[in-house]
């Protein structure tokens, strides 16, 4: 369903993407239904950075995965809600009502994705040259001559040093690092409006973190382009979002600024968080290191119920 600029807006001007009581099951058996995403609702502007944060079956990837379509693989359906995006034409595309087709059509040219495991995403046969250049044969009329000069530039763009030999270099080849660059190459090759970040970061050591989380900012000031950024660290959320969006058991408990949550956090789990973050300096004073407290909260078993 796609609506043309001569109908009602649906959308503000300057948001990008819409996520409006979307309700995400699995099948879990002949009759129940596993219910992992409860009305969530919330948007993106243009040039915004979202964090969607919790810790782990929240979840916040299961939507992130959604927005993407790409949960019907893993049997699970969108039961309710709207998933509201404009496209670089103007238009407004409900992608949850979307055909398979139109939807693969979108996704990397509107819409891309970076996700945790570089080397699980990338293809260990094809040089990253091919690898970037088949998303803009795919979605460009491009010839693989222009096709592998983009991917050349998208290369430079996302900081990979000597990018004209890294070209024809295979993942194995590349550190953790580098290949991660990789992938955000992959996703920007098109330029999509929005990127979603799902723990990009996590299995990347601190210093290239550190690099990985400067070298977003850096592309959204030059690009423009929206994010929404999937993570349980809250120190990540600190160092990129604008605003956060707090998940448990499925829904958004707490939504606000960035600086809101951290100084001045409502839900006790959003608290809970924040506390469970180590502090540089926390240790001072004492005579052996420590244990940090574990988050402690638990009112009740963190997993969706299933339901006949």
């Amino acid at each position: 369903m796609i609506l043309s600029k001569s109908a009602k807006p649906e959308l503000p001007e300057d948001v990008i993407l819409s996520v409006e009581d979307l309700e995400v099951s699995f099948a879990a058996g002949t009759r129940a239904q596993l219910r992992a995403v409860r009305g969530v609702s919330f948007s993106i502007a243009r040039g915004e950075t979202v964090a969607l944060v919790g810790e782990s079956g929240s979840g916040k990837s299961v939507t992130a995965m959604t927005i993407m379509r790409l949960t019907e693989y893993d049997g699970a359906a969108i039961t309710g809600g709207r998933v509201l995006m404009r496209l670089k034409d103007g238009k407004v595309a409900d992608l949850a009502k979307l055909s398979e087709k139109r939807v693969e059509a979108l996704r990397g040219a509107e819409i891309s994705i970076v996700f945790q495991d570089p080397m699980s995403s990338l293809n260990p046969v094809f040089t990253v040259g091919d690898q970037i250049a088949e998303a803009v044969i795919h979605h460009q009329d491009k010839t693989p001559e222009q096709a592998r000069q983009i991917a050349l530039n998208t290369l430079k763009l996302v900081r990979v040093p000597d990018a004209e030999r890294r070209l024809d270099q295979y993942p194995h080849q590349l550190s953790g690092g580098m290949r991660q660059r990789v992938m955000i190459a992959i996703a920007l090759a098109c330029r999509p409006s929005l990127m979603i970040l799902d723990e990009p970061t996590t299995a990347l050591d601190v210093t290239i973190q550190a690099q990985i989380l400067d070298l977003v900012r850096a592309l959204q000031r030059e690009i423009g382009m929206s994010v929404l950024f999937i993570t349980h660290d809250m120190g990540v959320v600190a160092e990129v979002a604008d605003r956060v969006c707090v998940m448990l058991k499925g829904e958004i408990v707490e939504e606000g600024s960035v600086y809101d949550i951290f100084a001045k956090p409502k839900h006790a789990y959003t608290r809970a968080l924040i506390s469970a973050v180590p502090r540089l300096g926390s240790m001072a004073d004492k005579d052996a290191p420590e244990k940090f407290p574990l988050l402690v909260f638990e009112p009740e078993r963190l997993l969706a119920e299933v339901t006949e």
